[in-house]
Order: C-alpha cells, then sequence, then structure tokens
C-alpha cells in the first residue's frame, strides 16, 4: 500500500517544463542553419615539442538530404520543444 502513496510524487518528478522559448529558438536556429546545407570546420595546430595536428569534421544532416525548408525545421523544432509557435522569426545566415 505505502508504494502506491509514492507513485504521484514519483510521476511529479519525472514531469518536465516546456523550455524557456528563446532557449528555443536559439537551439532551433542551429538546426536550421544545418539544413541549409553541409557545415564543417578544420583545424591545425602546433604544440610543444615541435608537434603538430590536423583535424576535419564535415556534417550532414537528415534535414539537408531530405531536401526541408530551413524556416520549416526551425519552426517545427521551435513547437516541439515549447508548444508554440516561435516568439521570433529565424536568423539564418
Amino acid at each position: 500500500m505505502r508504494a502506491l502513496l509514492f507513485v504521484p510524487v514519483f510521476l511529479a518528478a519525472c514531469a518536465t517544463e516546456p523550455m524557456n522559448p528563446y532557449r528555443a529558438a536559439d537551439l532551433c536556429e542551429q538546426r536550421a542553419r544545418s539544413a541549409q546545407g553541409p557545415t564543417g570546420q578544420v583545424q591545425i595546430g602546433i604544440g610543444t615539442g615541435g608537434r603538430s595536428g590536423v583535424g576535419a569534421d564535415i556534417s550532414v544532416t537528415d534535414d539537408f538530404i531530405r531536401g526541408r525548408d530551413p524556416l520549416a525545421v526551425y519552426e517545427s523544432c521551435v513547437y516541439r520543444n515549447t508548444g508554440e509557435a516561435p516568439v521570433r522569426a529565424a536568423i539564418l545566415r
């Protein structure tokens, strides 16, 4: 019987609040930028003792491969994270 008393407390602890709309906008803008095309970076470094390093990273998202509109990606991402429409227009570069 005591175990049943803890169920509502456990369920309340598992409930999550919606994400802050401005935080969601920031995260979703990055996802929308990735939908515009492949992204990547190149790293070159020289350390102590003459050691050098070179690295590269290229990313392609499934949104880009599917040809999804970056603005639609942004809007659906914000809605999914907040349950509301975006509070600001996407700033895509």
